[in-house]
This record gives structure tokens, C-alpha cells and sequence, in this order.
């Protein structure tokens, strides 16, 4: 591949980011705007241009479809397949560093990557054996990701005092989670960056070794990176400085994860001499959606100028209707899918429905099967997370790591085989009196003489089916996984779907290195599975990004909603909810279509609903409004600028606080919505179970 070949199809700008291969370089790569191809094509051309090693170019994405197709764009690029790269996921690639080196951790390379599901499954466990109320669990969860993207362990948490929010309960629970993990040679999704830095930054030689293995490192979607996943990009990029950051900070929708927008705002400051290129020529979207779009995000503070143009023309005008109510807005989104899929303008596939929260996909669901029009939920239940698929993956990553205490846990009783849990409860106790892994335990209990013979006989069995399958060899991980599904007698308690679906599994892995297999499974995320054929695609707007349709619906467009209730009164956060407005804009190629509803049901409880400030900021002259209400909101004469005021009282209740009910005894807050009297309560009752309840009419007293 010659140079010229390798610049084909770029724009100016494009080439000046490609040509720039010396020093720190930020591309600030607006949507559409082709950053992909700049990082596929630099890629390309430090290969064949500069002659440089492909083991040598770090290139990191968030999501395994993005790196995907990162390594199709660059095979076809260079005509070869690359046999020896370093392209794939931050998490991924973490994980590769952490089994050649996690020696030094005090780890075994053979560690077990558990994914959210193990993670909360884990945390309920410790939440039940230390009387915590367990459905505070996915709380916790969110508590222990963000500490660990702060690069806050169990001691400096412990240590902080009163920083990063400190509760005791939590620090027993996170000291106890992670005791467990080492425990069980496991890691989380965080720990596979927090740890690498770790490694990093107590281990000089190491880091010293991959600072020379990587002379040039790619960053895609720079601005979504945490504190924790900046520091292993900063620590490696320290020695050469040759680091090459895509991003732009007007997607920067993940706060609630971390991600701190401020690393690509301060690029300068950390990498000194940086050159900075800006990529505004969109190949998505008509100038009417994009006009509109940079209308909305110009608004916000503390932004990078750019200003997206495009080649495509003006197109149609983006229209906004304002409806009565939420079944309305859903007929009227069917119909019109209706209308173009009959006209034969686009595929059902060609079309995409957003929202901000999933609460709101019912209605639309209902109007969709009402008119019999295909769907699929993007960020749905995932392939992988399914329970058949979930139970056959542990047996496989117990034959690999027989600490790995959660897979235990999934499939000592699994098919039934008349171990309970008292039984359970006995191993438990003792692994942790003698601080070993279940499994070993069960090991124990085979020759002890306090456990009946009938369980230990059932015990013995189940131990003898694993050591049975770690003895065996296997060409590949199909074998193993097919061995798991007829040795267990899995299979035969299953359906036909259930079983078709573990007879995919054992498909996809014909040939594939078990290790290799079992680690990319247990990376994928509900975003990575294919979408359906010719479906019309459902999703949040957070699970809209990196996505494009030809036509596009963004619903909700209210107060409460878009934004969300949540951000009134934080500028940064109506920032963050701008920017969410703006890639769920910036997702449409042909047709942009906003609706909004004047009442919608909200938790139980019909309100009344405000057109979004964001509609604001719209030009009209690239719009189209429609009104189809009985009482009409003069939306398309609006001038006034001014925010409406938002009335701020102090909630009754916040989540976590024990309260008590008349009848139903004490229970803990799980959610609230809503202000003072119309206040909404989630409470979890332990022996009732989930409830709703108006503050107004429950008589809750707080304890």
C-alpha cells in the first residue's frame, strides 16, 4: 500500500491529523465526522509508512463492536490480517497486561473476570451474611465502581475518613467484597484497570517494559475515560508522549460512570505542545439536523468550539410535535414508521426510537405491536447474560479456576443434586474460618464426619464432575463446553430454546483458545450482541451512542423528562442532559423527529408536563412544529429565553433511610421521586417484598 493509497478518501483535515506522528495530538473529532477512519487509516499509516511493529501501536476503544470493526477497517487497509496486534477494549487490553504480570499482585494468572451480573450476585451474598438489607445491593454496586474508577481501594477508603462519601457499613461491605475476589483469584470489570495501574505505578521495571513495548498509543472516545482508565493511558504515554486522543467532549454522557470531561478540556495542560486538530465536515446528517444540533450544545459552558457542516444539503426540516399525552405520542410514532416503511421510503431497520429512561418504552411498545410493526430493544437482555448460558459459562470457569467462589455458588445445586443451603452454609463458614475457596472446602468435607453420608456422597459427585472435566483435553473450548453440557445432564432439564441456545454457544466457539473464549465472554457487554434483522431499534439515549439511523424519533422532549428531574438546580448536570439531547440529535442521517407529551404517567401518577428547554435553543426556521393537544402551548411564539423556575423543596425521604409502616412494619427506601407532599417512595419490605408508595397517603415515619 503506497502512501497516496493509505490518504485516499481523507479531507484536509483528516490528513493533517494522519501526518502528525511525533508528539501528543488531540483530535477533536465532532459526530459523524469520521474519527474512526482517522484512527484506522493513522494506524495504516504507521505500519506502512513508518514501518512500525503493529505490537507497537496501543489502540484503545470502550466496546468490543467498536474494535471489531477497528480491526476489519485496518486488515483491509494494510491487505493482510495482523496475527500480533494490540487493538480491543481498555478492559481487554488491561486484562491481557494483568496475566503475563499479576504475579506481583499476589494473584494467579489463571484469575476468573466476573462481569456485573457475578459482581451484584457477590455483593447481595456479603449483604445477606452481614444482615444488610439485600436490596440495597445494586447501590453498593454503583458505590464500589466509583471508588474503584477513583483508584480508591478497601484501605484508602477505609483511610479517607470522611472523603469520597465514606459510610461504615459500605466500607465493611467493600473490605469483605474484595477480600472475597482476591479469595476466589477473581477480578471485576474495575479492578482489570485499577490494578494495572497499580502494577504500574509499584512496579518500575514493568511499567518501564510496556512504555517501551508501545511507542505509539490510539485513544478512541477520549472524553468517556474515568480517573482510574486516564491514569493507565497517562502512565504509559509518560515516556514518549506519543499519544494520539479522539474524542469530543459534546458526547461526554457518562458522568454517572466517571468519566470526567475535564481530561480532554486540560489535554494541553497534561501533554504540553499538543496539536490540536478539529474534524467539523459531518458525512451523517443533513445541515437542517445538524444546525439544529449545534444550535442546542452551543448553549453549554466549558465546551471546545466546532461547528459541524456538511456536504449532504439542507434536507428535510426536523419536526417537533406536542401531543396530549404518552399513548398519543407512541400512535403517532407508529403511524409515521408505518407510513414510511409502506411508501417504501426505509426499512424497518433504518429507523431508530429514543428515550430518556426505559419507563417510557411501554407506550411506544404497545403502538408498535398494536400495528404489528417489529421491534428489538438495544441494551436488553443480553445473549450472554441469559441464565442457561450464565450456568454453563461458570461450569467452564471453575475447570479453569477452581477458587472462583461464585461459580460455585451458581452450580453446586445445578441441575438440582440435593445440595442445600444449610449445607452450603456449613462450607461457607468453614472456608472462611480456614480462609480457603469453596471449592477446596468441599474437598474437606468430603472426609469429614460431620456431614451425613448422603451428602457427602451428593458432594463427591459434584466434585468428581469438575476434577472428571479438568482431567480431560480439548482441542478447543467447543469440546469443553459440550463435555460440560452432556456430562452435568444440563441440557436435559432445558426447553428447545434454552437447549438451541447453549448449542450456540458450543457453535461460536468451535476452534477458539478456552482462556481466550472464556475472558471475551465475560467482557461483552448487552451492546455487543448483533441487533435483530429488520427491526425497528428501541434504546435509551445513553445506549444510542456510537450508533446511526436513517431516521430517528427522540421522545419525551419535557421538564422532568429531557431533562431529567434529577439535574434541576446542577448546571453540570442540565449540561451532561444537553449533551445526551445532542447525540440523540446527531444519531439521525435523513429524518430527525421530536415529539413531547403534555401529561404523561410518571410513576404511577399522571403529570402534568412542560416543553423542554432544550426546545429552545432550537431555530425554528429549520423546524417544523406541530401541535396535537386540546389546549395548545404556545411553543412556536415563545422569545422568552429565561429558564422556567423550578421550585426547589427538600425531600421527606432519601434512599437508604429505614422507615416504618403502619402495617407492613420497617423498610428501607429504595428510590424517590418527586418533591415535599407528592413525593413517590420505592420501599423494600423484608417480608412483603417492592413497594410504591405516595408520601401523602402511606403515613411512613422515618426511624
Amino acid at each position: 500500500m503506497s502512501k497516496e493509497s493509505v490518504m485516499q478518501d481523507l479531507n484536509p483535515q483528516q490528513k493533517e491529523a494522519l501526518k502528525h506522528t511525533d508528539g501528543p495530538l488531540l483530535v477533536l473529532a465532532g459526530a459523524g465526522s469520521g474519527k474512526t477512519r482517522v484512527i484506522t487509516h493513522k494506524y495504516a499509516y504507521y505500519v506502512k509508512n513508518q514501518k512500525t511493529s503493529p505490537e507497537s501501536i496501543l489502540t484503545v476503544t470502550f466496546t468490543n463492536k467498536a474494535a471489531k470493526e477497528m480491526k476489519e477497517r485496518i486488515h483491509a487497509l494494510l491487505g493482510r490480517e495482523l496475527k500480533q496486534n494490540w487493538i480491543g477494549t481498555l478492559h481487554s487490553q488491561c486484562g491481557r497486561i494483568l496475566r503475563s504480570e499479576i504475579k506481583c499482585l499476589g494473584y494467579s494468572p489463571h484469575f476468573s473476570i466476573y462481569d456485573e451480573d457475578d459482581r451484584c450476585n457477590l455483593i447481595r451474598h456479603i449483604l445477606r451474611e452481614f444482615k444488610i438489607y439485600e436490596a440495597l445491593y445494586k447501590g453498593v454496586s454503583s458505590r464500589i465502581n466509583f471508588l474503584k474508577s477513583s483508584l480508591v481501594g478497601p484501605e484508602e477508603f477505609l483511610a479517607s475518613g470522611d472523603g469520597f462519601g465514606f459510610d461504615e457499613k459500605l466500607a465493611k461491605v467493600y473490605v469483605r467484597y474484595q477480600d472475597e475476589l482476591k479469595r476466589s483469584n477473581a477480578l471485576d470489570f474495575d479492578d482489570l484497570i485499577m490494578l494495572t495501574v497499580r502494577l504500574f505505578e509499584g512496579h518500575q521495571a514493568i511499567l518501564k517494559k510496556y512504555q517501551t513495548l508501545f511507542s505509539h498509543i490510539l485513544v478512541d472516545e477520549f472524553q468517556d475515560l474515568n480517573f482510574a482508565q486516564y491514569q493507565f493511558i497517562r502512565l504509559l504515554a509518560k515516556a514518549h508522549k506519543n499519544i494520539c486522543a479522539v474524542g469530543d467532549d459534546d458526547q461526554s454522557i457518562y458522568r454517572f460512570r466517571g468519566a470526567d470531561m475535564r481530561h480532554i478540556l486540560d489535554f494541553e495542560k497534561d501533554f504540553p505542545g499538543a496539536k490540536i486538530v478539529r474534524l467539523e465536515r459531518n458525512y451523517r446528517s443533513t445541515q437542517n439536523i445538524l444546525d439544529v444540533s449545534n444550535a442546542v450544545i452551543s448553549r453549554n459552558p466549558d465546551r471546545r468550539d466546532k461547528k459541524l457542516w456538511t456536504e449532504k444539503g439542507r434536507g428535510e426540516k426536523v419536526h417537533f410535535c406536542w401531543l396530549n399525552n404518552e399513548e398519543e405520542e407512541a400512535r403517532h410514532i407508529a403511524k409515521i414508521v408505518k407510513e414510511l416503511y409502506l411508501k417504501g421510503a426505509y426499512a424497518y431497520k433504518d429507523i431508530g426510537i429514543l428515550y430518556r429512561v426505559n419507563l417510557q418504552s411501554r407506550a411506544i411498545e404497545d403502538a408498535l405491536r398494536e400495528m404489528g410493526l417489529p421491534y428489538h430493544i438495544v441494551g436488553g437482555i443480553s445473549f450472554y447474560q441469559r441464565k442457561e448460558i450464565k450456568d454453563i459459562i461458570a461450569y467452564a470457569r471453575l475447570v479453569l479456576n477452581r477458587g472462583d467462589n461464585v461459580s460455585v455458588r451458581r452450580i453446586i445445586n445445578c441441575p438440582p443434586r440435593g445440595i442445600g443451603a444449610a449445607t452450603l452454609a456449613k462450607v461457607e463458614n468453614e472456608a472462611r474460618k480456614k480462609s480457603v475457596c469453596l471449592y477446596d472446602t468441599l474437598k474437606t468435607c468430603m472426609r469429614s464426619n460431620g456431614i451425613v453420608t448422603s451428602t457427602k456422597d451428593k458432594i463427591c459427585g459434584f466434585v468428581g464432575l469438575i476434577e472428571k472435566l479438568s482431567s480431560a483435553s480439548y482441542d478447543s473450548t467447543a469440546d469443553l463446553l459440550r463435555a460440560i453440557a452432556d456430562k452435568t445432564g444440563y441440557t436435559n432439564l432445558l426447553d428447545d430454546e434454552r437447549r438451541e441456545n447453549i448449542n450456540e454457544l458450543i457453535s461460536s466457539a468451535e476452534g477458539k483458545d478456552i482462556r481466550d473464549f472464556i475472558d471475551k465472554v465475560s467482557l461483552l457487554t448487552n451492546l455487543d450482541d448483533p441487533a435483530g434483522a429488520n427491526h425497528i431499534s428501541l434504546m435509551t439515549l445513553h445506549n444510542a451512542k456510537g450508533l446511526e439511523f436513517p431516521v430517528v424519533f427522540v421522545t419525551g422532549l419535557e421538564e422532568g423528562i429531557l431533562p431529567y428531574f434529577k439535574a434541576n438546580g446542577n448546571e453540570e448536570e442540565v449540561a451532561e442532559e444537553r449533551r445526551l439531547f445532542y447525540v440523540g440529535m446527531t444519531r439521525a442521517e435523513d429524518l430527525l423527529l421530536l415529539t413531547g407529551a403534555r401529561r404523561r404517567r410518571l410513576y404511577s401518577r399522571i403529570q402534568d408536563q412542560e416543553p423542554s428547554r432544550f426546545l429552545r435553543d432550537m431555530p425554528k426556521n429549520y423546524c417544523q412544529w406541530i401541535e396535537k393537544v386540546a389546549e395548545p402551548h404556545p411553543l412556536r411564539h415563545r422569545s422568552d429565553k429565561k429558564k422556567p423556575e423550578v421550585k426547589k423543596v427538600k425531600p421527606l425521604f432519601s434512599s437508604g433511610c429505614r422507615v416504618k409502616h403502619p402495617i407492613w412494619g420497617i423498610g428501607v427506601i429504595r428510590d424517590c421521586y418527586g418533591d415535599g407532599d407528592d413525593q413517590k417512595v420505592m420501599v423494600n419490605f423484608p417480608n412483603i417484598g417492592l413497594k410504591r408508595l405516595s408520601l401523602r397517603l402511606a403515613n411512613l415515619t422515618k426511624i
